[in-house]
């Protein structure tokens, strides 16, 4: 764990401060005034392998070190653009690149040496003669998760934590909801298997995604894409497919659920309403505040991407308030109130003392020929419904998932055209409603074939006709669980439809391939390629009530 291959400090080239400060001010980002140094060097883990590490720091007196472990290059814009950034508002910035990523030694196992590599790299940083005895961690993505693999031993000398759209159990990503989350897991691992290419090649590589990954979606069975779009990566791709309970060994290292348990440091959360992690996010709030840990949630109007585009100055500037109280501890508390989250429909932001805010529970009765309102249905009522293909699985359109071209609010009309899509539509709002927290949808279920899934989505419907998703919930069911009331708890929102608009429901067997798809047999998704469809029933009358239960703020 010792310091090896150190070079003198040199002054960040003209060029590269001068790209870095231009974009900044583009993203609305608050200009640095500190001149800084680089000090390129490695730091040695406890098996020998030593993983490069770059020092930011300012020419002016520290405010205090900021750690960042990141997979993604210690010398890119985005480096320039946070730890470069950090060290302009006077912290010694510590950016270290990840196992056998960017030229540090050893084998990349994704999220997999973090805890062992972090706890190495504080004991070395607290060797430093620059270290004042205090530091922070911040990240993004899977920078964030490095910061949480730190706090799962909190080090002693730790003042405070930003972590922004990260989750903390890679486990409940992949397999939570009872099936794969197909499209993350090949998104993910197809990227993190080019770390290595230069910037033309991995622009390249990204443009062309869309075409490249789609075998991994449409063949069967699933195992099919370590022969094609993942061939040579050397990713866990089968690990993860097999690994469907959260005790299983390959999770053990990617699951620090005890950093939840373990760090008492104020901690800053900072999410997207569109990115995957947010509802991981959300917990990792109502864990630190329930155990009484000062904590900050801002929830904004993003994607997973838009946090680092349009909502950059907002992350940016609240990160360095938080780390000037409790790091640099030259500024009093600047934040008015814990929670600060975007409204969507409202299109405006709020200070709250906590999350999820005091609410009315509103009932809609889902009702024959694709209605939705506060009635019971007529007792006599038959059921809808519809039949899930997997040869032809119903498709996903945007929602919470990280690829830019496919995530956030769509207009859903050619998805409500199919036939395998039911919608259950509320009459035009005469007030607006707003939704606080995570709507639950009960339905009364039938199926001809226990294996099967259900997909619901809240809309809100504009007058000229389009219908913009607003929450999703997705379940696997199974033998024993398909037939009967189905409970999904949706994603938690902050949205308020407006008078003229109308609440609708979607009701569906599938998302492909945000979940893979239900092949409709008892065989392996992963090995089998055999299909079955099946029948379904949704009931609002004779055999049942099928109902959305709306968290409604009181205007």
């Amino acid at each position: 764990m010792e310091q090896r291959g150190s070079t003198a400090p040199r002054p960040v080239a003209l060029p590269r401060r001068v790209l870095a400060a231009a974009v900044a001010r583009v993203l609305r980002m608050p200009p640095g005034r500190a001149d800084c140094t680089v000090l390129r060097t490695s730091v040695r883990m406890r098996d020998g392998v030593e993983l490069l590490t770059d020092v930011h720091a300012p020419t002016t007196t520290s405010l205090g070190t900021v750690l960042i472990r990141t997979p993604y290059g210690r010398t890119g814009l985005i480096a320039q653009l946070t730890a470069g950034w950090l060290a302009t508002h006077g912290y010694h910035v510590v950016n270290q690149s990840c196992r056998g990523t960017s030229g540090s030694g050893g084998v990349f196992r994704p999220f997999a040496q973090e805890v062992a590599d972090g706890a190495d790299t504080v004991a070395w940083l607290r060797r430093q003669p620059w270290f004042s005895g205090r530091f922070a961690l911040w990240g993004a993505s899977y920078l964030g998760y490095s910061a949480w693999a730190v706090m799962a031993e909190p080090p002693p000398e730790l003042a405070a934590a930003v972590v922004a759209i990260s989750a903390h159990d890679n486990h409940e990503m992949t397999h939570g909801s009872g099936a794969v989350a197909l499209q993350g897991v090949v998104d993910l691992l197809d990227a993190l298997g080019h770390l290595s290419d230069g910037p033309v090649a991995g622009a390249l590589h990204a443009a062309t995604a869309g075409r490249r990954l789609a075998p991994a979606f449409e063949q069967l069975p699933l195992v099919r894409a370590l022969d094609t779009v993942l061939a040579g990566s050397g990713m866990p791709y089968l690990d993860w497919l097999t690994g469907s309970a959260a005790e299983d060994a390959v999770w053990r290292a990617m699951r620090v659920e005890q950093a939840l348990e373990r760090v008492d440091v104020p901690v800053l959360l900072q999410a997207g309403w569109q990115d995957p992690f947010a509802d991981q996010m959300l917990e990792q709030y109502r864990r630190l505040r329930d155990r009484g840990v000062e904590v900050g949630l801002t929830v904004g109007p993003w994607t997973h991407v838009e946090v680092g585009t349009r909502g950059a100055g907002t992350v940016m500037t609240e990160s360095l308030d938080w780390l000037s109280e409790h790091l640099g501890r030259t500024a009093g508390r600047r934040r008015p109130s814990p929670v600060h989250l975007y409204v969507e429909g409202a299109r405006e932001w709020r200070h709250l003392p906590a999350w999820p805010p005091a609410t009315v529970e509103r009932v809609l009765h889902l009702q024959p020929g694709g209605g939705l309102d506060d009635h019971l249905p007529a007792a006599d009522s038959g059921p809808t419904t519809f039949t899930f293909d997997p040869a032809a699985p119903t498709p996903s359109v945007g929602g919470r998932v990280v690829n830019p071209r496919m995530s956030g609010h769509r207009d859903n009309r050619p998805l409500e055209e199919r036939a395998d899509v039911v919608t259950f539509t509320g009459p035009p709002l005469v007030e607006a409603v707003e939704v606080m927290g995570s709507p639950v949808v009960e339905l009364v279920h039938r199926t001809d074939n226990p294996h099967a899934d259900l997909f619901v989505r809240l809309c809100e419907a504009a007058a000229d006709g389009r219908s913009v998703n607003v929450s999703d919930g997705f379940t696997r069911l199974g033998p024993g669980r398909a037939d009967g009331t189905v409970r999904l708890r949706l994603e938690a929102v902050a949205h308020r439809f407006a008078p003229g608009t109308r609440i609708r429901l979607q009701v569906s067997g599938g998302a492909h391939p945000r979940y893979a798809r239900n092949l409709g047999t008892a065989e392996d998704p992963v090995t089998s390629s055999t299909l079955a469809p099946s029948r379904r029933a949704i009931f609002h009358g004779d055999g049942g009530v099928s109902r959305v239960l709306l968290p409604c703020v009181p205007l």
